[in-house]
């Protein structure tokens, strides 16, 4: 039990800054911070930090508080955990008593299982270094690898003796459960119930979270004994606190190196990383031999949007490589490959090198994917008609996996340059594969997993039954629709999710305000609404969209849409909607909240204008009708009157002037 005074104690010290920082890349905003949510798939920044009050918090899904709390829902632990964390971190002692066999049953089967990867990593580091076998074997293997003590014991790689059960037997004499040595995998039982060691004559590695904690181990067999061995590397089983496919190596030794380059390199294996890092190189991770996956790359995205993928030679990893190149960019990252010379990978590589070459070799070879791809695919197809076809049709591919409407633009004119081929057949063929990509995923929502890629198009909100759109096909704008109705479509298709304000909730407080929302709020306080049946799905699904998917993005949830007749709508809509740094001289290609809010206002007035000269029209028709009575000509005069002070109003906004 940890006593009051020390609880204060660490609340006191603890940064919500320091805290949230280890595991996000932070960038100064305003008088606080902000970083990509650790909480769900943020794919722009809308985690806050408030060094201020010391709390941090989500826009988005909602998460976030104080340090402490922050801890508990990152780390998945307990509150005392979290302040032992803290007490670390802050360099506070804390004194505990000893568990007792009682209180030690009592804890979580979590708390169990890292406690004794804890115990056992100190066990298989006492191995190598306490030991005589382990010094003339474990750590001669390390050594005879190239590798420097240092960095061996940065990494804390281990040692497991060959006797089948020594790591088993001293667990339970230390008085570790059988249950957890199965569950973390360190010991493996028989049919007849006895135990034996996983890891027994390996050297171990290993896996820790991005926090720290030891998650799992890998163990490779040494070279001398690799002959008759089906397995060189043998890892940890899935657990409670293990998962393979949310776990890069190295991550928790590279993440501060990873956020001051502003890049990772990802390696496949544990000895690569430690041979970069003794090249200098130290962010840097490895997926471990598995294929990578959609939780790897948003773990390592807090950190950074820019990948240099490091593959050798070998051809078949290389074909392996087209997958992650894809998943890659459709998490939109920026990806940059690299091709080490003559088939070598990173740790044979380094071995051929002094620092100076290694580190130069990685700055200047690095390609990106189109050139990667191209360069590596007409050399199989070597004038070919039908295989260049195909090379143009997986790149295509490739490009439909960037969510970014810009980046995928400036990608399918490097194709068209590349392949030689008009840049319109690739930007169709790009069109064509993210309406295929968004028909898969309506197909099967719910059924994609780390070995299926994710489509690049984000899943539709729920429609709430009033607003749904009528059965397909979807109506497409009339001909006859107002152009000032089809602008604020435009703007909606184009700004409909981004900020522009912000808005009072019922309680008081206050939240950002979308174009969208500010379009509907504006309409419905003066009682108008979209004519355009299509524009009014647009507008509906918008709305839905802010609410359910987190950084929403309407431009690629209408353009990607699984009805046609609305995908080519949007399109359409976006395409001729006027860039908002053209009439505001904005020089970036992202319009500010302000430019947003002036060009949203504007087009609602002149939609309103419109809106109120056809009603004044058709008030001086009625007018003129002789069968009136006095009164009902006053009253028509009236509105009349009120209608062109209203227009006058509009016209100041729209910057027109009106006569009369």
């Amino acid at each position: 039990m940890i006593d009051r005074a020390t609880i204060a104690k660490i609340n006191e010290a603890a940064q919500i800054y320091d805290v949230v920082s280890e595991f996000v890349n932070l960038k100064k905003s305003g008088s606080g911070w902000k970083g990509l949510c650790p909480f769900h798939d943020d794919r722009s920044p809308s985690f806050t930090v408030s060094p201020a009050r010391n709390t941090c918090r989500c826009w988005a899904c909602g998460e976030g508080g104080g340090p402490v709390s922050f801890l508990m829902k990152h780390e998945q632990i307990s509150y005392p955990e979290a302040l032992r964390w803290l007490a670390k971190r802050y360099g506070i002692p804390i004194v505990e008593k000893e568990l007792t066999p009682e209180e030690r049953a009592q804890e979580t089967e979590r708390d169990s299982l890292f406690a004794l990867n804890e115990w056992a990593l100190d066990w298989f580091e006492h191995q190598m270094y306490d030991t005589p076998d382990g010094r003339a074997v474990g750590l001669s293997y390390f050594r005879g690898r190239g590798f420097r003590d240092d960095v061996v014991k940065t990494f804390r790689a281990g040692f497991a003796p060959k006797e089948r059960s020594a790591l088993t037997k001293a667990a339970l004499k230390a008085g570790y459960q059988e249950d957890f040595l199965v569950k973390t995998g360190l010991s493996v039982r028989r049919d007849d119930g006895t135990m034996y060691d996983r890891y027994a004559g390996r050297v171990i590695f290993p896996i820790r979270s991005v926090s720290g904690k030891v998650v799992g181990f890998g163990g490779r067999v040494l070279d001398a004994a690799t002959k008759g061995v089906s397995q060189k590397y043998v890892n940890s089983p899935e657990s409670s606190v293990y998962s393979k496919k949310k776990e890069l190596y190295g991550l928790f030794e590279a993440k501060k190196a990873i956020s001051k380059a502003d890049l990772v390199y990802m390696v496949e294996g544990y000895t690569d990383v430690m041979s970069m890092h003794q090249m200098g190189v130290e962010n840097v991770v490895a997926s471990s031999g598995t294929a990578l996956t959609h939780e790897q790359i948003r773990l390592v995205k807090r950190f950074t949007t820019n990948i240099a993928v490091l593959f050798d030679g070998d051809a078949a990893g290389i074909k392996a490589s087209q997958r992650g190149i894809d998943m890659l960019l459709a998490d939109g990252m920026n990806v940059r490959l690299l091709m080490l010379p003559d088939g070598q990978d990173p740790d044979e590589f380094a071995k051929k090198c002094t620092q100076e070459q290694y580190q130069d070799y990685l700055a200047t070879h690095q390609v990106d994917f189109i050139e990667y791809k191209t360069k590596l695919l007409l050399e199989e197809a070597q004038g070919d008609p039908i295989k260049l076809s195909q090379l143009a049709g997986n790149i295509i591919q490739s490009i439909a996996a960037v969510p970014n409407d810009i980046t995928r633009s400036l990608y399918v004119r490097q194709a068209a340059q590349k392949l030689g081929i008009q840049e319109k057949l690739i930007s169709d063929g790009v069109v064509r594969q993210i309406r295929r990509n968004q028909e898969t995923a309506h197909r099967s929502p719910g059924l994609q997993d780390a070995s299926t890629p994710e489509a690049a198009p984000q899943t539709a909100p729920t429609v709430a039954p009033e607003t749904q759109a009528p059965p397909k096909p979807a109506p497409s704008a009339p001909t006859k629709a107002l152009p000032q109705e089809t602008a604020v479509a435009a703007l909606i298709v184009k700004y409909g999710g981004r900020v522009c304000g912000q808005m009072e909730n019922p309680d008081g407080s206050v939240r950002d305000m979308t174009v969208a929302e500010f379009i509907d709020e504006n309409l419905r306080a003066d009682d108008i609404s979209l004519k355009t049946p299509a524009y009014n799905i647009i507008l509906q699904e918008t709305l839905n969209g802010i609410r359910e998917i987190p950084n929403f993005n309407a431009e690629q949830y209408f353009i990607n849409h699984a009805d046609p007749a609305i995908a080519d709508l949007a399109f359409r809509l976006s395409q001729d909607a006027e860039p908002l740094s053209k009439l505001y001289g904005e020089q970036s290609a992202e319009p500010t909240e302000q430019a947003l809010c002036e060009r949203t206002t504007q087009v609602l007035a002149t939609l309103k204008m419109a809106i109120v000269t056809g009603e004044l029209t058709a008030l001086t028709r009625q007018m003129g009708n002789n069968r009136l009575s006095p009164e009902e000509n006053r009253q028509l005069l009236m509105q009349f009157k009120q209608l062109q002070e209203i227009k006058k109003q509009l016209s100041q906004i729209c910057g027109v002037r009106v006569i009369g």
